[in-house]
């Protein structure tokens, strides 16, 4: 289920690449899972010293945590130009991403960046912006259509070469605001819809994505490296897609904001999907107010996306106008409990957090429990299964008639011929149950969807805000990232993403503190179409706070010295 490059000199993957499995995964093999009867201290000390003595540990980058606002008004100044900023973060990349820590965050940049920014630059200098990101350079995820020389493939070799023909819905957008696509980011492969028992992060085009407070844990998934790579500052901001999870885990576990919309709010079109029930696009960045400001940039009614009618009189182009530092004041939250009790270290964070919001004028109701989880949880599987099959051959009919698979069946045929570079660590079950399912009208479907969204709407987040009077229900985002294991498979994320995903209403994740120096975050979840009440609530948490550090991609944990 969902949660469950360098600067290329080419954008598509050459044949050598196609025929090997990329990087990071090999060495996790040797690192393994760390015992839960081990000493505290994991890390070796030849491995230790070499992290502390690693150059990228010593330089400051000039970009480092540098927010959009700030970029913005070093173009307007001189200070920068957007083809200088653009060559700081491909720079980066270069020398971060595939060397040094290896980070693995982003599959391929965009061949024409720095000419875009080039023309960019121009028409600033002309006296023309075209939005609030005109000349930023943004992330996208790997599954997300660019009409461009980047493939599109959801991190898998069955649709290397894949060039779209029209922008995604969120690609025009971002493209109308001025912003500069500047790569693709890795992700866990068909946003981590393929195996029961895959890896965050790891994809057949990218290999496995690190995190960025330490390379080799989990980044989780499956917009990992979005989330890693606006944490290690590659981009001003990324933009990552989530069914279930796939924006606020990674965004938690790399130490970032992260916005997962209301359904219909962004576009879906051009979005390789895996359900148009769940899915959504929504932006990573290093604070509310850089995710607010992209979030304005991609919204709109879309005429490729019918869901998106239904955003009118509920969407805004500028976010940033519900930024209260004093938003919490008056506010009344709901604690859910029912995530609590997975690790008590994020536990104790999380009263810090209600404390805060208390004393920073919130009425904190706790406990609000959801009483339909298990409803919500029993029939998801179903849903997202038929709708996975549904849906992905619908976007799979609209390649050239030419390229290698155009069905669900065709990549598991593709799959099965290429096991050695697509199915090394885990294999294709999910594939294999969503491909015996039939059409969108068969009453199984149907009645699972309509017990699924009973009980995560009307029974569930909207009959617990409307008893309590919420204005927002908090839980703890995820737990801390596990040690990468394509062995056995690693941890569990320990996530409350679920309710809001299921019903399709918006969550936003904040930094919430550090175990053992390893980021989570708390999570901000409400009805639908509940954006600026739960942007000015995240807000005003995080300036409470100002949890949020910058990482510097340490190769391991070191623990030797940890106290717990």
């Amino acid at each position: 289920m969902d949660t469950r490059d360098p600067r290329n000199d080419s954008s598509s993957i050459e044949r050598r690449d196609f025929l090997r499995v990329t990087g990071l995964g090999a060495a996790a093999l040797a690192t393994g899972a760390v015992s839960g009867c081990a000493a505290p201290d994991q890390t070796s000390r030849p491995a230790a010293q070499a992290m502390a003595d690693q150059p990228w540990t010593k330089e400051a980058f000039e970009l480092e945590e540098v927010a959009i606002s700030d970029l913005m008004e070093g173009m307007a100044s001189g200070k920068w130009t957007s083809q200088q900023i653009t060559e700081l973060y491909l720079d980066r990349i270069r020398e971060l991403d595939r060397q040094g820590p290896r980070l693995r965050a982003v599959i391929e940049t965009n061949p024409d960046a720095l000419d875009l920014a080039d023309q960019l630059d121009k028409e600033r200098q002309a006296g023309k912006l075209r939005g609030l990101l005109h000349g930023i350079p943004i992330l996208v995820k790997d599954n997300i259509d660019t009409a461009d020389k980047m493939v599109t493939a959801a991190g898998s070799l069955a649709l290397s070469g894949h060039h779209a023909a029209q922008d995604s819905g969120v690609a025009a957008r971002l493209r109308a605001a001025g912003a500069i696509l500047l790569g693709k980011a890795n992700l866990s492969e068909w946003a981590n819809f393929r195996s029961t028992r895959s890896s965050s992060g790891w994809s057949g085009r990218g290999g496995q994505c690190g995190n960025a407070f330490a390379v080799d844990r989990n980044p989780c998934g499956s917009s990992s490296g979005s989330g890693a790579g606006a944490s290690a500052s590659f981009c001003a901001a990324a933009i990552g897609t989530e069914t279930n999870g796939s924006v606020v885990c990674p965004s938690s576990i790399n130490g970032v904001v992260g916005i997962k919309p209301t359904v219909g709010l962004v576009s879906r079109a051009g979005i390789i999907p895996i359900s148009h029930t769940q899915d959504t696009a929504g932006p990573m960045a290093r604070t509310v107010r850089d995710a607010a400001v992209v979030l304005g940039s991609m919204t709109g009614v879309d005429p490729r996306d019918a869901a998106t009618a239904a955003s009118r009189g509920h969407a805004y182009t500028d976010y940033t106008q519900f930024l209260d530092p004093d938003g919490l004041k008056g506010a009344r939250i709901g604690v859910e409990r029912n995530f609590f009790g997975r690790d008590n270290r994020v536990d104790a964070l999380m009263e810090d957090a209600l404390e805060v919001m208390a004393d920073a004028g919130a009425t904190i109701v706790d406990p609000a429990k959801l009483t339909t989880l298990r409803q919500m949880n029993r029939n998801e599987g179903t849903v997202l299964d038929y709708e996975f099959k549904a849906d992905l051959n619908k976007y799979l009919e609209s390649l050239p008639a030419d390229f290698r698979v155009h069905t669900l069946a065709d990549i598991i045929a593709f799959n099965d011929a290429h096991k050695r570079e697509e199915m090394p660590f885990f294999g294709q079950e999910i594939f294999l149950a969503a491909e015996k399912c039939g059409p969108l009208t068969d009453t199984k479907y149907l009645d699972a969807l309509n017990a699924m969204l009973r009980a995560a709407r009307g029974r569930g987040i909207d009959a617990l805000m409307e008893e309590h009077k919420l204005d927002a229900i908090v839980s703890p985002t995820s737990r801390p990232a596990w040690v990468i294991d394509l062995v056995n498979r690693g941890g569990e994320s320990g996530g409350s993403s679920g309710p809001a995903a299921i019903a399709g209403y918006p969550s936003i994740t904040v930094p919430n503190g550090y175990v053992l120096g390893l980021p989570v975050g708390i999570l901000f979840f409400g009805r639908a179409w509940s954006e600026p009440k739960l942007l000015k609530i995240a807000f005003a948490y995080e300036q409470a706070t100002h949890h949020r550090k910058a990482p510097k991609l340490p190769l391991s944990l070191d623990l030797r010295d940890a106290v717990l």
